[in-house]
């Protein structure tokens, strides 16, 4: 049965048409069930992240089509819209994708960490769901120490890409522990929410957010539980703040001098970490020269994010032996497990052939007949009846000149070369036989 990986992603896909794919985590369940109780479906799971939506799956032979219709009809996409869009990846292939996706290595931000936690949640909830059977189970723990392997061998997710995370990190760095401390945001645009969301996660004591529209601070606010504050109270809550992160539109400094000088004084010269994302600057360039200030702007992050984005391509780099690696040993193991299948099914068929002969047999030996007679019958009927069909493929592989089958019927069955030869007219004589 044919493994697919089909989905979209922001590699393939823009916004407009990722959102349409976008299924809630509550969802996933009843979502998988559908996908399952389809015929064409054995197993399957449901991955959907802001970047991304892919269905891994085991379908029958043929029905390889009928994840991407559904997804398809799921997000009520035009077939051409589907066709420009959809990446289908079968095989060894689609278990490459899921180990790279695994790895961070096809994320939008390179090495990123989340995607692999999102990973597990679909695992998971498909599981619940009944949608994990034995394959889709191996690959995703294959999946899991891949993406783990990856990450500790290359270090890749050791090195922050994003401006806003790079502040995160280096608060962490000054601070240590930011459980304690209080960080204050000054502004309420795309740059401001992704410092809030980066501080959320990293566990900050408190947070605060002031804006020039108090409505949208409080927007804001209410998304990491965060107290809200108009600019004009930027002195009433400045002395009170460990971190400060500033990304405003205003066209002149919303923090001087003189203020940071009130601030550190009304903290006891406790030290400040400051980072200027604004361009304008919203923070005085002579704050920076005030003791127990730690002041950065956006090109001394800049330049930080794009070493470590040098680094993480060199690590995405030499992580591709690990992934191969591991692609390798999960389909061996996919090989051997459908090896196993046919494995049991054939002696499955020896076992009842030799079962039911050997009831007939004890049956006539009982009534009396010559048991060496029945036993030497016995070895006979037995060898024809495991031997007929294979004999008769063989048969018809020769007739049909499929030579590769009698070869492999050779090594399968440890038999020795079959004698057979090709017709004479298509023999084809080396170089240098021609007649001169």
């Amino acid at each position: 049965m044919p493994l697919l990986a089909v989905g979209i992603s922001h590699q393939t896909a823009p916004l407009a048409i990722r959102e349409k794919l976008a299924f809630a985590r509550e969802d996933y369940r009843l979502k998988v069930s559908e996908l399952c109780n389809a015929q064409a479906v054995e197993e399957a799971v449901l991955l959907s992240t802001c970047n991304r939506t892919e269905v891994y799956s085991l379908v029958l032979p043929g029905q390889q089509h009928y994840i991407g219709d559904w997804l398809r009809k799921a997000g009520n996409l035009h077939p051409e819209d589907a066709q420009r869009h959809f990446y289908t990846h079968e095989n060894q292939q689609a278990v490459k994708h899921l180990f790279r996706v695994a790895s961070g290595l096809d994320s939008l931000v390179l090495g990123e960490p989340q995607i692999l936690g999102q990973l597990k949640d679909a695992w998971q909830l498909a599981r619940e769901a009944g949608g994990v059977g034995k394959i889709t189970d191996r690959l995703f723990q294959h999946a899991f120490a891949a993406g783990k392997e990856v990450r500790n061998v290359t270090g890749i997710n050791e090195h922050p890409v994003s401006v806003a995370y790079m502040a995160a990190v280096l608060a962490r760095q000054i601070f240590g522990d930011l459980a304690s401390k209080r960080v204050l945001l000054v502004g309420a645009g795309e740059m401001i929410e992704l410092c809030g969301r980066h501080f959320h996660q990293h566990g900050v004591g408190e947070l605060m957010i002031a804006n020039r529209s108090l409505r949208r601070a409080e927007i804001l606010a209410g998304r990491f539980g965060a107290g809200a504050f108009a600019l004009q109270d930027l002195e009433n809550v400045l002395h009170g703040a460990d971190i400060v992160i500033t990304s405003t539109a205003s066209r002149t400094a919303v923090i001087g001098r003189e203020l940071m000088v009130s601030a550190i004084k009304a903290r006891r010269h406790k030290p400040v970490f400051m980072v200027d994302l604004a361009v304008p600057r919203d923070i005085e360039p002579a704050v920076a020269g005030l003791p127990d200030i730690y002041l950065y702007t956006i090109d001394d992050l800049q330049k930080v994010a794009d070493e470590n984005l040098s680094e993480r391509k060199r690590a995405a780099e030499a992580a591709s032996g690990t992934i191969e690696s591991a692609v390798l040993d999960y389909m061996r193991w996919l090989h051997g497990a459908r090896a196993a299948e046919s494995l049991e099914r054939l002696r499955s068929h020896a076992e009842k052939s030799g079962n039911d002969l050997a009831t007939r047999a004890l049956h006539q030996i009982e009534a009396g007949n010559d048991p060496g007679r029945i036993i030497r019958q016995l070895t006979r009927t037995l060898t024809h009846k495991i031997l007929h069909v294979p004999s008769t493929r063989l048969r018809q592989a020769a007739e049909e000149q499929h030579y590769e089958i009698l070869k492999a019927a050779d090594w399968l069955f440890d038999a020795g070369p079959f004698a057979l030869e090709k017709p004479a007219e298509e023999a084809v004589g080396e170089p240098g036989d021609e007649e001169a």
